[in-house]
């Protein structure tokens, strides 16, 4: 698998969980909540995050409308579909196969 597939599909996990955990949210909202529950581990820059949001509203795992954001902008707010949680089941499992089999090699290298 190239990287660039991982990193897709594991911006999609992280996107639609934090969707599915706080509700509809603005793309800097998202961006935020991800920096800072990962402990600023993870950082999701513009150029990534809109065009797979995206990708995810044409595939109907998002979906979206405008609204004012807390500072009294016009932003556009995402938030997850029934289609949404089925995909964020299939690649949360994806991901805890990945784990467990990296774990395997790791632990018999």
């Amino acid at each position: 698998m190239a990287k660039q597939e991982i990193l897709k599909g594991t911006l999609d996990l992280i996107v639609l969980k934090t969707l599915e955990a706080q509700g509809p949210l603005h793309g800097y909202a998202i961006t935020s909540h991800i920096q800072r529950v990962s402990s600023d581990l993870l950082r999701v820059e513009e150029g990534s995050l809109y065009p797979a949001l995206h990708r995810m509203e044409q595939d109907g795992w998002v979906r979206s409308k405008w609204g004012l954001t807390d500072k009294n902008r016009q932003a556009r707010f995402y938030s997850i579909t029934a289609a949404g949680s089925r995909q964020l089941a299939e690649e949360q499992a994806n991901w805890s196969r990945l784990i467990e089999g990296v774990g395997l090699v790791l632990g018999h290298a």
